[in-house]
């Protein structure tokens, strides 16, 4: 998939870009909604998912290492940062979507409120926000333009991980991938899942998204104590 974006000084540079989604936290665990109002850490299984991911990422060239300033994306951040050896740069314009009203809540509380607005951005008003909270295209430009800040403020650097959130990720990569914040919820998003694309001059092309294969060995130990536990 190769997407047509407009980009300065960065023509003849290739910048390889990994969009990565943070571990588990028990608001994860429990279905409730964080946002960016609920900073909540790492539970056990988010950080033995980030060190899975880091096992997996080590080798993979990281030059530039960035997270949002939250701590369930800094923490699963830590984790790589421990085996590649760079600091993290981590910035609140990279923070989850504000999802206001809806934050700490249980997702069965509120399922019309979710139907309604899902419906306004299926039908492309993504500058409707969610109550309390913000639309897409606020995220999009508060996030997606600190990126670009950060790539065009690094010229010369080639591979870049973002440890960042779900929602936000699925407003990133409808966007570069051109499919639309009417259609992000074709985005699909894993705890410690990665999205790998190149960025050439001018294009995006997607490598791969939301792999996960470096967390099989997590789930089939999950099955296995289950099962021994019965």
């Amino acid at each position: 998939m190769r997407i047509e974006v407009s980009l300065t000084g960065m023509e003849n540079h290739r910048k390889r870009i990994y969009i990565i989604r943070h571990g588990e936290t028990d608001y994860n665990r429990k279905k409730l909604m964080q946002g960016r109002g609920i900073d909540a850490p790492l539970n056990e299984t988010g950080r033995r998912q980030a060190e899975a991911l880091a096992r997996y990422m080590s080798g993979q060239p990281i030059d530039l290492l960035v997270s949002s300033s939250m701590q369930r994306a800094r923490q699963t951040a830590e984790f790589l940062a421990r085996n590649n050896g760079k600091d993290i740069i981590s910035h609140e314009d990279l923070d989850e979507m504000h999802f206001g009203h809806w934050e700490g809540r249980s997702y069965e509380t509120f399922t019309d409120d979710i139907i309604e607005v899902g419906e306004q951005w299926s039908a492309g008003r993504t500058d409707h926000p969610v109550p309390g909270g913000e639309s897409p295209e606020e995220v999009l430009r508060r996030a997606g333009g600190r990126i670009e800040t950060i790539l065009t403020d690094n010229n010369g650097v080639e591979s870049f991980a973002f440890v960042v959130h779900g929602r936000l990720i699925r407003i990133l990569l409808a966007s570069w991938t051109g499919i639309g914040l009417q259609n992000m919820e074709q985005i699909e998003h894993t705890n410690c899942g990665v999205n790998f694309l190149h960025r050439v001059g001018s294009e995006f092309e997607v490598v791969f998204m939301n792999r996960t294969d470096h967390l099989l060995e997590l789930k089939a130990d999950s099955s296995k104590l289950k099962a021994e536990s019965r």
